[in-house]
């Protein structure tokens, strides 16, 4: 089975097994786990923050940001389809007491100028005006198709928040891809924000987890909150030993992701009724627009899945992300049963 349903579904290297059976573990509740601190205190150190958290997902960290950064009856300030808002089961409003604001890009590409946030922001409005709290952001974005929001434009939304004491908190779900297409550092795309998450279960392909990273004091205040949240997970390290692994070793194999993703476009491009620039595609996310086949997204993903093939439909489109555990013989195949599925009557 070829799967392209996500980054998510990856297994474990076997690198990645042999650590986590290795693993020196202690009670992480306590603070005593010295592989999740030492996981801790490497993702801070590559990211040139003062302290990061391990969390079990990051929606958590997601979540436990917004909590930090906002008190009940505020705004959050987001891209239209960022996964804040949409895929995480409208947990700002449980948790922390707060809504979204969606902006919608104006050119399309899910990355957000400062002109467009500034239009909807609520700083010293009338007093029956909900304020702004928060500004969130995503890099790379995922419902945009991988798109990537640069240093300069990191800086710049960031510079201006700032000036109007507004906190910005990046969903970097998957900053590695995004760091590698644009030729960054993850810590120089990461710099001016307030907090930062970032998964080590997506592109990185660890089993389970994610990294909060922020200020001592954020990331101390975010212990709680994580506990609050039920993601004390005691010995812990098994997993961080994992996360170790993929922070070290995962970052060097993203380019042959992209690389993937791009032949997988360029096939994608040639079917009839299907439409998907490849010229866009630059991390590890390929969407297509399947409408002009009149054949819904979700019936073709059927019909790939009886090929071995599997993929994400949504509405008029279908999504396939790449990742360590597809060759470029897989994106052969899958392009081949896309072909076949494509072309049946």
């Amino acid at each position: 089975m070829i799967d392209l349903r996500s980054d998510t579904v990856t297994k474990p290297t076997p690198a990645m097994r042999r650590a986590m059976a290795s693993a020196e573990v202690g009670d992480d509740v306590y603070g005593e786990d010295p592989t999740v601190n030492r996981l801790q205190e490497r993702a801070a150190e590559i990211f040139e923050k003062e302290a990061a958290i391990f969390v079990p997902t990051g929606s958590m960290g997601n979540q436990i940001a917004v909590k930090l950064h906002t008190r009940p009856g505020m705004e959050v300030v987001i891209e239209e389809r960022g996964h804040i808002f949409n895929f995480e089961m409208a947990a700002m409003a449980a948790v922390s007491g707060t809504v979204a604001r969606p902006v919608k890009s104006r050119d399309g590409s899910g990355i957000l100028t400062w002109d467009e946030i500034a239009a909807a922001l609520h700083i010293n409005s009338a007093y029956y005006v909900a304020p702004t709290g928060l500004i969130a952001l995503e890099n790379s974005h995922n419902l945009a198709g991988g798109t990537l929001l640069t240093r300069a434009r990191t800086e710049e939304i960031c510079a201006r928040a700032h000036e109007l004491n507004l906190p910005v908190h990046l969903d970097g779900a998957r900053i590695f891809n995004a760091a590698v297409a644009l030729n960054e550092t993850v810590a120089a795309l990461a710099r001016p924000v307030n907090s930062v998450m970032f998964c080590l279960s997506k592109a990185l392909g660890a089993p389970v987890g994610s990294m909060l990273l922020g200020s001592r004091d954020l990331v101390a205040a975010a212990r709680s909150w994580r506990k609050l949240l039920g993601g004390g997970m005691r010995q812990a390290g098994v997993l961080a030993a994992a996360g170790l692994v993929a922070l070290e070793e995962s970052p060097k194999l993203l380019p042959e992701d992209h690389a993937n993703a791009r032949r997988l476009a360029e096939g994608v491009a040639e079917l009839a009724g299907i439409s998907v620039d490849p010229e866009q595609i630059v991390t590890n996310i390929v969407i297509f627009d399947v409408s002009g086949t009149r054949r819904a997204a979700d019936e073709i993903c059927a019909r790939l899945a009886e090929h071995n093939v599997l993929a994400s439909g949504f509405g008029s489109s279908i999504r396939m992300v790449t990742h360590y555990d597809v060759s470029r013989a897989d994106i052969e195949t899958a392009l081949q049963a896309l072909r076949e599925v494509i072309g049946e009557q």
